[in-house]
């Protein structure tokens, strides 16, 4: 199957975990209120949608790690003589691990991706419990950190003149988490954490 096709069921996801935790979910929410009762609560709806990025961006990481292991074994996934190639950016041994303890991009965004479900997914499950706040700060500080590895990342690709679809949508899931994050926090602080917040308040 194109490797490009695949993608889409990254995107899909992605997109619909992220308007979960926009306006536009305030239109979802309403639209499957009836089958998902809890869906008409902001607080519910925004913390689906981070938990479904964050499981979009482990997958997705999971995804680069096998690409990166299928290539160093000869095979080929998804190459290209178009400036899209996951190949040429996960086959590149002096780019595809980072630059401290050698270790694949794909197995450090597992591993990140999967404190941020953590984090995503205790608070959903215990939103009034004391350490809510700070693991939604936290999480929001390790997303944000994580733009200094997008950034290294790309300069890699700047120099390959090759962009990694996957890394890409990786490194949005990144930035999406992020804002997830620094929203709830907000939302916290605010006082709209609670199911009687109504879904229309801002």
């Amino acid at each position: 199957m194109n490797e490009n096709i695949i993608l889409l069921a990254y995107i899909i996801p992605l997109l619909v975990g992220t308007a979960f935790m926009t306006k536009a979910g305030d239109t979802l929410g309403t639209s499957l209120s009836s089958r998902y009762p809890s869906l008409v609560h902001r607080r519910r709806r925004h913390l689906l949608g981070l938990n479904i990025v964050t499981f979009v961006g482990i997958a997705i990481s999971v995804h680069t790690l096998w690409i990166s292991n299928k290539i160093s074994e000869g095979g080929s996934v998804c190459s290209s003589a178009t400036v899209f190639s996951c190949d040429d950016v996960l086959g590149n041994a002096s780019y595809n691990v980072d630059p401290i303890f050698g270790i694949s991009w794909g197995l450090i965004g597992m591993f990140a991706f999967g404190t941020f479900l953590f984090f995503a997914n205790t608070v959903a499950k215990e939103p009034d419990a004391r350490w809510a706040a700070r693991y939604m700060k936290w999480g929001f500080y390790l997303t944000a950190s994580g733009l200094l590895v997008i950034g290294l990342l790309i300069s890699y690709e700047i120099q390959m003149e090759k962009i990694c679809q996957y890394c890409t949508t990786a490194h949005v899931a990144n930035v999406i988490a992020m804002y997830g994050f620094w929203k709830a926090s907000k939302m916290h602080e605010a006082g709209e954490w609670k199911d009687e917040e109504p879904a229309s308040s801002s």
